[in-house]
């Protein structure tokens, strides 16, 4: 059974989590990759960032919708989620932007199981740590070459 271990990318482009969002933006276009691991300086997995996440940052804020009665106001969704969007808008590097709880993998998690957690997870990339340190990622890619082998 082929594990993590036997399809993983070790030579990992990774960012840290002080980058700028520029600078990401030139690593996205210089290396062609559309995920990339937020990497701490002692080698520890602090979050995934995206090309998405990047795009998204840039749409308009969406103030939620507010309605006064008998001097209640109801607010039409969540101030979290509005604190979020908050967040990312405002946002100016790495670490302010990523994913800070990403789905992982081990290195002896079997392709079968990686293949579920990408599916169900919609993500693209799975980061492949080993005592909380990022030992190399598994993508899509990765995967659909297993099956031509």
């Amino acid at each position: 059974m082929l594990t993590a271990r036997d399809v993983m990318t070790t030579k990992v482009v990774s960012v840290s989590p002080a980058a700028s969002l520029k600078e990401l933006a030139k690593t996205f276009v210089t290396t062609r990759y559309s995920n990339l691991p937020v990497v701490d300086e002692d080698g520890r997995l602090v979050g995934v960032i995206s090309e998405t996440d990047l795009v998204e940052q840039q749409k308009p804020l969406h103030i939620p919708t507010a309605i006064t009665l008998f001097d209640w106001v109801f607010t039409f969704g969540s101030e979290k989620r509005f604190r979020e969007e908050v967040d990312r808008v405002t946002a100016s590097s790495v670490g302010e932007l990523c994913q800070s709880e990403p789905v992982t993998c081990s290195p002896s998690t079997p392709v079968s199981e990686i293949a579920g957690l990408m599916s169900k997870h919609k993500v693209h990339m799975l980061p492949v740590v080993e005592q909380e340190q990022l030992v190399g990622v598994v993508a899509r890619l990765d995967l659909i070459r297993t099956m031509e082998e």
